[in-house]
């Protein structure tokens, strides 16, 4: 990869910043939508159970990508520690694993977002234009999603400090907000709600721990943006922890409070539990659960925001090293933005909504597994450079490196076993293997493209250079022809 182009990108974000896309990213909007389902699956702890079993995970990963970020804080990310660990083809599964992630959050966001409004607007519905697995997609709903994702897109196209300007602002605000109802909860919530504890036993913790790595993703977005991050390096690996930890508490605070202001049965009857619950602490107030509401759009805009930044930059780092197209690694000359990376991301998640509400459930669990594929694959590289290049400079060193590193690979492929046809939450045909395959097949046609490309350069520079070495022997030839025959003059 070329330093001098990864040079263009400017070093706007402070300590906030990285903080609010990281954190803003990783708590998104699964924490209002999806809680109740969680609760109805394993219980109280055992979604807690579930949770904490992820974060687990997330969080010896989330060890080794600060160490690697601090070490080569380059664009890109798991692209740049894969590709000096393990080569290039493992460093474009791994990057197109990840980018198959950031996608799905962003895509998930663009049909989350006009199923938040049916809550608020329920009559906003109109224009029936088809059914996809029992759910119907109206025109208004497929309109408000692309249009919005149509403006993420543009936010992003503008400067990577206006994104982070508007994390920081809404990340504030949804942290107030799930505050609130944790001590709403505290105060005026019972402890008989959370019963049961625990159902559908392991089976059910399983269930909900495979959508966890879907809700903990985000930490990973700063080192996509590493060369836009204005704090130290050592820095910027401390933020990583901190991110991961700060995620885990406020999903475990979210579902002790749901099951703490509601029983079993509301919850059950609920269709958006986290704004029930906001409404049953204080005192029935439809305020309260739109203010929830109101939070969870932040949480998608959060999501949204963050994920087009590292997609965006994951795809510009595999273009600049010749992996994806090259068009894909072109800055704006003004706002420094990868635009056709940002572009390319827009237009998937402005097709989404067309493919109905079932894409909220089927995006979580096949981005999922790409992400828990990219995961291993950065914790394998951890473990390879500590063994390789151990005197390679880390400003942020994990103690314990080894062991970190393997056990991160461990949880990680255990993990990855858990998606896999006859696993306790394999993924669904044809739904969310279809997600991964068409991503596989797009993936080996970019690569094909830009190796066609690169071989078409490399023969036109060849072909260039024979030429210029044959004017240059010809122009000598014909200066001694002109010696010799001025001699044979003379």
């Amino acid at each position: 990869m070329s330093s001098d182009s990864h040079s263009n990108f400017e070093r706007v974000l402070s300590k906030k910043d990285i903080t609010a896309l990281a954190f803003g990213a990783m708590i998104g909007w699964g924490w209002v939508v999806l809680t109740g389902e969680w609760i109805r699956t394993a219980g109280m702890m055992g979604a807690i159970t579930a949770f904490a079993l992820g974060g687990i995970m997330v969080l010896f990963v989330g060890l080794t990508y600060a160490e690697l970020t601090s070490a080569m804080p380059k664009c890109g990310g798991e692209h740049v520690f894969s590709h000096r660990a393990l080569g290039s083809n493992a460093s474009f599964v791994c990057t197109w694993a990840i980018i198959l992630g950031y996608v799905s959050v962003v895509a998930f966001e663009a049909v989350a977002f006009p199923t938040v409004l049916e809550y608020l607007f329920s009559s906003y519905l109109k224009g029936y234009m088809y059914t996809i697995a029992g759910y119907d997609v109206y025109l208004s709903w497929v309109l408000v999603g692309s249009a919005s994702s149509i403006i993420i897109t543009v936010v992003n196209y503008f400067g990577v400090k206006t994104a982070a300007f508007l994390q920081g602002v809404v990340t504030f605000l949804i942290a107030c907000i799930g505050i609130t109802l944790f001590g709403g909860a505290t105060f005026n919530g019972y402890a008989q709600n959370a019963g049961p504890l625990f159902v559908n036993g392991k089976s059910g913790i399983f269930a909900v721990a495979v959508m966890t790595p879907f809700m903990y993703v985000g930490f990973d977005v700063i080192p996509q943006a590493a060369e836009e991050i204005n704090v130290p390096f050592k820095m910027i690996g401390k933020i990583i922890v901190m991110s991961v930890v700060m995620a885990v508490a406020w999903y475990v605070m979210i579902i002790y409070s749901v099951s703490s202001s509601l029983g079993a049965d509301q919850i059950a009857s609920s269709g958006l539990v986290t704004a029930d619950a906001m409404k049953a602490v204080f005192g029935g107030s439809s305020m309260a659960s739109k203010i929830v509401i109101l939070g969870g759009i932040g949480g998608i805009l959060t999501s949204w925001n963050s994920f087009f930044v590292g997609g965006s930059r994951a795809i510009y780092a595999m273009a600049e090293s010749g992996m994806l197209p090259s068009f894909l690694a072109r800055l704006h000359p003004k706002y420094k933005t990868p635009v056709n990376a940002i572009v390319l991301i827009g237009a998937l998640s402005t097709f989404a909504p067309l493919l109905g509400r079932s894409m909220l459930v089927w995006l979580g669990n096949a981005g999922g597994l790409a992400i828990v594929v990219s995961y291993l694959m950065v914790s394998i590289s951890f473990v390879v450079l500590r063994k390789k290049e151990p005197e390679m400079p880390r400003p942020y060193r994990v103690k314990k490196g080894m062991f970190v590193g393997i056990t991160a690979v461990v949880l990680c492929a255990l993990m990855v076993l858990i998606y896999l046809p006859g696993g306790p939450a394999s993924l669904i045909w044809p739904y969310e293997w279809g997600i991964i395959l068409g991503w596989c097949v797009l993936g080996v046609v970019f690569y094909i493209w830009a190796k066609t490309m690169s071989s078409r350069q490399r023969i036109d520079c060849t072909e260039t250079g024979k030429k210029v070495e044959m004017e240059k022997a010809f122009a000598q030839n014909k200066s001694q022809y002109s010696k010799m025959a001025s001699f044979e003059n003379d």
